[in-house]
């Protein structure tokens, strides 16, 4: 007999033990499968929440969203829970630290960007009133949007315009760690998409967060 938790309903879902059909990706891992159940794809306009999510997503590049899930509360003690202002008045006698804390990615550029990336977004948030007005003009018209964005388009496209057009932004804006890969993965994660696979549990109720969130201006 085929254990339920290996039958893949299409090639992006497969249904776990607890019957419930979730994007492949979440795996059988709890802290995983709770992570894609409840904060993967729902939109967010708090400031803190997408600059530490812009954060993790630069210390991501190169690793498994898993391992620094897997992190995130050590990451958030040693960032000072990511309050942008108390990240950009770290100094260099932090990042001595932090390269030294094996709790967290031990990589002193990716350290010492996400204190710059701090200082970018006290820059961005006096100009434009808060970090999620600037990054919120980034989400994707329709029309450059699939129906629903089947494993072989997501598959296909790791990179989207509208990815591109933020990395740029953001780069231009003097932030560090957010190239277009890194960008959609942040659009994804925060919902300004809705990645979650056809057939996905969670699909649903991130259209209908979606739907009745209220873009920040």
């Amino acid at each position: 007999m085929v254990p339920m938790d290996s039958i893949e309903t299409n090639h992006g879902v497969m249904q776990g033990e607890d019957g419930l059909a979730r994007c492949r990706w979440a795996g059988h891992d709890p802290l995983y499968q709770a992570y894609h159940d409840t904060e993967w794809g729902r939109p967010l306009g708090d400031d803190r929440r997408l600059f530490e999510k812009l954060c993790l997503e630069g210390f991501q590049a190169g690793l498994s969203w898993i391992t620094i899930l897997r992190k995130r509360e050590a990451f958030r003690e040693l960032f000072r829970d990511f309050e942008i202002d108390r990240v950009a008045g770290m100094c260099e006698g932090d990042v001595e630290r932090l390269v030294k804390d094996a709790r967290i990615i031990r990589h002193r550029g990716k350290i010492e960007a996400a204190i710059q990336n701090a200082k970018a977004a006290r820059a961005v948030q006096d100009a434009h009133g808060s970090l999620a007005a600037f990054l919120w003009r980034f989400e994707p018209p329709a029309s450059e949007r699939p129906p629903e964005p089947t494993h072989e388009w997501l598959m296909a496209n790791p990179i989207t315009p509208a990815s591109t057009r933020m990395s740029k932004a953001l780069r231009k804006a003097g932030f560090g760690f957010v190239g277009p890969t890194t960008c959609y993965a942040f659009m994804q994660s925060m919902g300004f998409v809705n990645d979650h696979a056809p057939g996905c549990h969670a699909r649903t109720g991130c259209e209908e967060a979606r739907a009745a969130f209220e873009r920040p201006i």
